[in-house]
């Protein structure tokens, strides 16, 4: 078992347990453990303690495996780590194609705790991706639309709906970012360079990923910002409906 230095230092003896236990669990027939997540990000919010992830494959999996980590789980949580993705070793590759933004940012960014690398050769196709991000586009369009109709015209519960839907914004940019391998030395940057590309107004982006982080929106001001970010998103999903891989 060896552990990379990118692994979080306050989560290293935590991602240790977590190995030493599935490996009491399943013996020889776990075939790998990775860290994956926020914490493994270098460009993740500043301040955001947010607990570590990590996925365990192995050759078969029982209800009885999963009866026997239920006594392993308050451990886990209280070390600072969620309750780990358990799949089969063949069933990551399998269902790349289903959760195509989900695998494909563990592949790009995961830390190998215990095993190899389950990943080595794996890749998720471009057109999965598009589909994936297309589908967060209007479905976070149609989010807005209805929860607009929601507030009733009530200036405070249009800021909380803006408040609310910063956090999946911010992961939609950051999914089409990825996607068409968006330039910029910072998150930020690679975000601002997908609203260039698709002509969304960048101060629009700026203030509703600034309310990730400091969610305090005045009613008035929620009232200015809606029509603007109604229309960026309305071109994202215009954007990626049409875009395809060169």
């Amino acid at each position: 078992m060896s552990f990379a230095s990118t692994l979080p230092a306050d989560l290293g003896a935590a991602y240790a347990r977590l190995a030493a236990d599935l490996e009491a669990i399943f013996g020889p027939r776990l075939a790998a453990v990775v860290a994956y997540g926020p914490r493994l990000r270098s460009d993740r919010p500043a301040g955001r303690d947010v607990p570590g992830d990590a996925l365990a494959l192995v050759d078969g999996l029982t209800l009885a495996d999963l009866t026997a980590c239920l006594g392993r789980v308050a451990g886990w949580r209280r070390a600072g780590l969620n309750v780990p993705l358990l799949l089969g070793r063949d069933e990551f590759a399998r269902s790349l194609d289903a959760f195509p933004l989900e695998y494909d940012d563990i592949i790009a960014h995961h830390v190998v705790v215990a095993g190899v690398d389950p990943f080595a050769g794996l890749s998720v196709r471009a057109d999965d991706l598009r589909r994936a991000c297309e589908a967060r586009a209007k479905g976070h369009l149609i989010h807005l639309r209805e929860g607009y109709l929601e507030t009733a015209g009530r200036a405070a519960a249009l800021s909380a709906l803006l408040v609310a839907s910063a956090p999946a914004f911010s992961a939609l940019l950051g999914n089409i970012a990825r996607l068409i391998g968006a330039a910029g030395s910072t998150r930020r940057a690679r975000l601002r360079a997908v609203a260039e590309l698709a002509r969304v107004d960048p101060a629009v982006v700026d203030r509703v990923l600034d309310l990730e982080h400091d969610p305090v929106l005045g009613g008035d001001e929620a009232t200015t910002l809606f029509p603007s970010y109604l229309d960026a998103v309305a071109r994202l999903a215009a954007f990626i409906d049409t875009w395809r891989a060169s």
